[in-house]
């Protein structure tokens, strides 16, 4: 059996498999994802490829545990930066997803800004299948009516719900039915959260294609451009997660930057 060179990272407990293909063509069929991903193997939320560069950025692919090809991993993005930094030895990264470009920046050891660019708010940029107001939604999960979800955009799609308790439902049961839900084609992220005061902001997320993970950048900043939207909070606001938090700061022109921690790069073998 072959074997290829990897890196696993993550970013507040929400880890990534990185495979460096700008040098050599490496290729996994969905099949293979999913076995990687599973936990009973190597375990991961999302694998991301990097591609050869293109004008001066990093074309990354990525793909959750489940296969699918998704468009945006905040922290895994922060997380291929950082690698990319130090193997480049500088501190300024572009990176460019199937539909953003992404600045990163290594602000210091082990910390990563990333400009997330502006969120999108109108229901066809989401996207849901109804041309309803998208930041007062209403669903019915298992006999019980969910109101007031805020849907977003920010290089994926996201409904927020602001709760007194974010971790009042489990998610392990509504979560997938709300990601599935008709009203989103292209699935949803799935964030509850409870605003502890204008700075500071719990949240418990299910991400689509992943499931309950420890930390997710994109909801974090899908979080703070719908609470700041809303006047619940202040432009800068620290969205805390299970094992961290992540800094979301919202500039005058509405453009979002995350900035986190990462782990180490580990270096690691993959049989294919």
């Amino acid at each position: 059996m072959a074997s290829i060179n990897a890196y696993k990272m993550d970013g507040l407990g929400n880890d990534f498999i990185i495979i460096d293909r700008r040098k050599n063509s490496i290729n996994l069929t969905k099949e293979k994802i999913i076995e990687l991903g599973n936990r009973t193997n190597i375990g991961f939320d999302q694998i991301i490829f990097i591609e050869k560069e293109e004008e001066n950025s990093f074309p990354i692919k990525i793909f959750n545990s489940d296969g699918g090809e998704i468009s945006a991993c905040g922290n895994g993005s922060r997380c291929v930066a950082y690698l990319l930094g130090k193997n480049l030895n500088t501190k300024r990264i572009k990176l460019k997803t199937s539909n953003r470009i992404l600045n990163a920046k290594i602000v210091k050891d082990f910390h990563v800004e990333l400009a997330m660019d502006k969120p999108l708010f109108n229901f066809e940029d989401i996207p849901i299948s109804k041309e309803i107001n998208p930041g007062n939604v209403s669903l019915n999960i298992n006999k019980k009516t969910f109101d007031g979800g805020i849907c977003v955009n920010v290089g994926n799609p996201h409904i927020i719900f602001f709760v007194k308790d974010c971790f009042e439902h489990d998610l392990k049961v509504i979560g997938p039915k709300i990601e599935n839900h008709d009203l989103f084609p292209e699935k949803t992220n799935v964030t509850f959260a409870q605003v502890i005061d204008k700075k500071n902001i719990t949240v418990n997320v299910w991400e689509r294609g992943a499931g309950l993970t420890k930390a997710c950048g994109t909801a974090a900043c899908a979080t703070a451009a719908a609470a700041f939207k809303n006047k619940l909070i202040n432009n800068e606001v620290d969205i805390k997660f299970k094992e961290g938090f992540l800094n979301i700061k919202i500039d005058k022109s509405s453009n979002i930057f995350m900035t986190g921690p990462v782990s180490d790069i580990k270096s690691i073998k993959i049989d294919i």
